[in-house]
């Protein structure tokens, strides 16, 4: 697929030396930079299994285990 974009020429520039220093091609460089990017701003979700549970009927709700915590020993925000 071929995908046409406007860069400012500063940015232009960087991409060309680059490329040419890497001994790649810009349109690799670009690739493989878009590539890296995805890979690193991938958005997480939750499976459809987990988003859809709605709990167990016969747990115990957590906030019945609150009269059993023991206190912090030290106040972890001081």
């Amino acid at each position: 697929m071929n995908i046409n974009i406007y860069l400012e020429d500063s940015l232009a520039k960087s991409i060309s030396q680059s490329a040419k220093q890497l001994g790649v091609s810009r349109n690799a460089l670009i690739r493989e930079a878009i590539k890296e990017w995805l890979q690193n701003h991938e958005v997480r979700k939750w499976p459809m299994t987990v988003l859809k549970f709605r709990g167990l009927d016969n747990a115990p709700r957590l906030e019945s285990y609150r009269d059993d915590l023991l206190p912090p020993k030290e106040n972890p925000l001081a």
